[in-house]
C-alpha cells in the first residue's frame, strides 16, 4: 500500500515540529480515565505493572508507551479514552522500571523487547475475558508493536485484528544520531538525566556489571546503549542493538492490518526512519505522513477532549475488526 494521504491538518501556530511536541506534551490533559493496576509476574522472576481500563467489553486494545514514560501520559490516557467510546477496553502497559518502581533484574526494557510482549498477550488469554485483541505503541512502543507483529509474520494470533505506531523511530540508528544533534539538545538532555539516574540506580542494585565512572559524560543515546542497553540485553554493543531491534526491518513482514503514522516535521527522526519500501510492498501497512505534527503531538484546534490522532487510530483499528468479522461471518454462513 502506498504512503497513503493524511487528514491531520495542523492548526496555523502548530505547523512547527517542536511547538506542536513540546505543547502536547506538558498543556495535554485527559480526565476520565480510571485505571485499575493488576502486577504480573513475569518468567524470570521479575514484574510487569498493567494499568487497565475495563468497560465490560469483549474487546481489548494493549497500549505500549514511549521511553521513559508510563502508562500515565496524556497521549496514554487519550488512546484509552477514544478505543473506550468505540467499544474497547484498555491496558496500558509500563514497561519494566517505568511504573514508579525500579524492576527487580538487572535487564529493563529497550526498543526491541517483543518477549516482554508476548508475555504479556499470553497473560491476557490466560484470563480469556477478551476474544479480540489490537496492539498499538507510541514512539519507543511503537518500534517494540511492529517489530512483534513482523516477528510473528504469518503466525501471528488470529486473536489480533490489527496494530498501529504513533512517531516510531523505525531506524534506531538514525534516530538516535539525529537526537545527538544541537538542535535537539533540549529533548536529549530530558531523556539523558532519567537514563543515567536509572544506570546509576542498576549499578547500586546489581553491583560489578557496570563501569559508570564515565557515566557523567554521556551525551547522547550511543553512551547509554553502549553502556547499559546494549550489555544488559544481550547486544555487542549500541550498534548491534540498533540493527537488531530496528522495526523496519521486520515491517515487510507484517501479516494483519497495520497503520503507521509518524510527522514528516518530526524532530526526533530523518527520512531513514519512514520504512517507504515496505510500504510500498504490503498492502495491508498503511503509512500515512501529516505534514505536520511533530513527536506525539497533532495538537487538535480548541484542544478538544479526543485529539486527531487518537481518532485516526481507534477508527482504523474498529474498521479492521469490523471487516474481519464480517468476513468471518459471512464464511461461516457459507460454510452451513
Amino acid at each position: 500500500m502506498p504512503v497513503i494521504s493524511s487528514t491531520y491538518k495542523a492548526p496555523r501556530l502548530f505547523r512547527n515540529g517542536h511547538l506542536n511536541t513540546i505543547v502536547a506534551a506538558l498543556f495535554r490533559k485527559v480526565k476520565g480515565v480510571v485505571y485499575e493496576r493488576e502486577r504480573m509476574q513475569t518468567g524470570d522472576s521479575d514484574f510487569i505493572d498493567l494499568d487497565w481500563h475495563r468497560h465490560g467489553n469483549r474487546k481489548l486494545v494493549l497500549l505500549c508507551h514511549g521511553l521513559e514514560s508510563s502508562a500515565n501520559e496524556m497521549y496514554m490516557r487519550g488512546l484509552a479514552q477514544a478505543f473506550r467510546k468505540r467499544g474497547w477496553d484498555a491496558v496500558a502497559m509500563n514497561f519494566r522500571g517505568c511504573s514508579g518502581e525500579p524492576n527487580r533484574q538487572f535487564r529493563s526494557y529497550h526498543s526491541g523487547a517483543t518477549d516482554d510482549l508476548h508475555e504479556v498477550l499470553e497473560h491476557i488469554r490466560k484470563r480469556q475475558e477478551y476474544r479480540h485483541l489490537a496492539l498499538v505503541g507510541v514512539s519507543l512502543g511503537g518500534n517494540v508493536v511492529l517489530k512483534y507483529v513482523g516477528e510473528q509474520g504469518e503466525e501471528i494470533a488470529s486473536d489480533i485484528v490489527a496494530a498501529a505506531g504513533l512517531s516510531v523511530p523505525c531506524d534506531l540508528k538514525a534516530a538516535a544520531l539525529n537526537m545527538a544533534r544541537p538542535i535537539n539538545r533540549i529533548y536529549m538532555n530530558r531523556f539523558l538525566k532519567r537514563l543515567k539516574r536509572k544506570i546509576l540506580e542498576k549499578n547500586a542494585a546489581h553491583p560489578g556489571n557496570l563501569n559508570t565512572s564515565q557515566v557523567h559524560l554521556i551525551t547522547d543515546f550511543r553512551g547509554t546503549d553502549d553502556l547499559y542497553t546494549a550489555p544488559a540485553h544481550g547486544f555487542a554493543d549500541a550498534e548491534d542493538y540498533w540493527a537488531a531491534c530496528s522495526s523496519k526491518f521486520f515491517v515487510e513482514e507484517i501479516a494483519i492490518p497495520a497503520l503507521l503514522i509518524t510527522a514528516a516535521d518530526d524532530p526526533f527522526f530523518t527520512p531513514a526512519c519512514f520504512p517507504f519500501v515496505a510500504a510500498e510492498k504490503k498492502p495491508n501497512f498503511y503509512l500515512e505522513i501529516p505534514e505536520h505534527g511533530g513527536h506525539v503531538g497533532f495538537v487538535t484546534r480548541n484542544f478538544p477532549e479526543e485529539w486527531w490522532h487518537e481518532t485516526r487510530i481507534a477508527e482504523f483499528i474498529e474498521k479492521c475488526f469490523s471487516e474481519r468479522n464480517a468476513f468471518i461471518n459471512k464464511t461461516v454462513k457459507n460454510i452451513k
